[in-house]
């Protein structure tokens, strides 16, 4: 999700990507000594030996200091490798589980998107209505108003809607509606339709229409129309009060300040992310739901080639890359470009994606990047897996 919402408890909050704090020198040297097998040097983001990816891995936990990484790659011709590094617990030193669960915070933008774009094709909603066709009346602020913000501004972040997250102040249970408030209390950051810029307060919205189209609370019609009609296992929408993560899964940690110690924050209540980043997930779902989605399982073609009409996207994401609807292009060294999203929630970061020939990779860490290089090198692992 990006959000590095601990942050903004502490401090001013962040989007999606959020301002990245430093992992101290002295974490990043107790966590090297911890990681088991055999650590490579930064030379490791270097392209293409068969164990570049692991060596990728190592590299993340030795040189950037991050505990643990994952990830689950598959090529074009189907088969699958899962690679760890690091320790999955700091107190313990307890392997981290092959394929783990972690929370993946934006890349729910992605599920999100996706039912709005099944009840496009089922007539039910129009991309171009206002707001207020499906909530009459709830959006209005300063210079916000419903009635001329899109659905399709919504999911593209073009809505202009100023972002929950950035005025969060603690963690508990939130309902929707709170954090829609949360956002109508300010200021519009720019009339709609004419900028592009990262808002949580975007997905809630979406995640709020589909609940008054359907009937039915968001969580379900994820689980039904995505989650289980594409047999992801490992993917679930936590219920209200759930703190917990159900499957083996690697420890969640973040830092006070630079060269305060690690805090295990894996255990937290997600409903401020709800729409926009509250699933839990592993690699290998994520490639597959990826995969699904790009092979045109989840939607038909009209609405995919939606989802894949890009504009050019800013910070939080890399240079280069353009933003569809609720899906992410991003250039590779190789040439062409890969489909996915990445996410961030205290604790977690994932980076990933498809490419349209088939290839996948997912990478998740669990500590927030807190530097450029250390999240440009979550992201050269990506590109090297899906690259070499």
């Amino acid at each position: 999700m990006r959000e590095q919402v601990w942050q903004r408890f502490r401090s001013s909050g962040r989007q999606r990507a959020g301002r990245r704090r430093g992992v101290s020198a002295a974490a990043a040297v107790a966590v090297g000594v911890m990681a088991t097998g055999v650590l490579a040097p930064p030379t490791a983001f270097a392209a293409a030996r068969p164990d570049t990816v692991q060596q990728g891995l190592d590299a993340l936990v030795r040189s950037d200091g991050l505990p643990a990484a994952l990830a689950s790659v598959k090529g074009r011709e189907g088969r699958t490798h899962t690679y760890t590094a690091g320790v999955s617990d700091l107190a313990t030193g307890s392997k981290v589980p092959k394929d783990g669960q972690v929370r993946i915070g934006s890349n729910t933008k992605t599920f999100t998107a996706v039912v709005v774009l099944q009840l496009v094709a089922e007539g039910k909603i129009r991309l171009d209505d206002p707001v207020d066709t499906y909530l009459p009346g709830l959006v209005r602020g300063d210079g916000i108003d419903g009635r001329h913000i899109t659905v399709r501004q919504l999911l593209q972040h073009t809505s202009g809607l100023p972002n929950y997250t950035k005025y969060l102040d603690d963690v508990r249970y939130y309902d929707p509606r709170e954090l829609l408030d949360l956002a109508l209390q300010h200021k519009a950051d720019f009339a709609p339709g004419t900028q592009w810029a990262y808002s949580n307060t975007n997905y809630v919205l979406a995640g709020l229409i589909i609940q008054k189209v359907t009937g039915r609370p968001l969580a379900e019609e994820m689980d039904r129309r995505v989650i289980k009609r594409i047999g992801l296992r490992h993917t679930y929408f936590p219920a209200p009060g759930d703190a917990t993560i159900r499957e083996p899964h690697p420890h969640g940690y973040d830092q006070e300040s630079t060269g305060a110690p690690l805090r295990d924050v894996t255990e937290t209540d997600p409903s401020w992310g709800w729409a926009a980043g509250q699933l839990i997930s592993t690699n290998s779902d994520l490639n597959r739901f990826f995969t699904a989605l790009l092979s045109g399982r989840l939607l038909p073609p009209a609405q995919l080639a939606e989802m894949r009409t890009t504009v050019p996207a800013g910070p939080p994401f890399a240079s280069g890359a353009r933003y569809g609807l609720g899906l992410v292009s991003t250039p590779l060294s190789c040439g062409g470009l890969y489909w996915g999203h990445g996410g961030s929630f205290p604790g977690y970061e994932t980076r990933g994606g498809v490419t349209d020939d088939g290839r996948a990779a997912n990478i998740a860490v669990t500590i927030q990047p807190t530097d450029e290089a250390a999240m440009k090198h979550v992201e050269s692992v990506v590109d090297t897996a899906l690259c070499r």
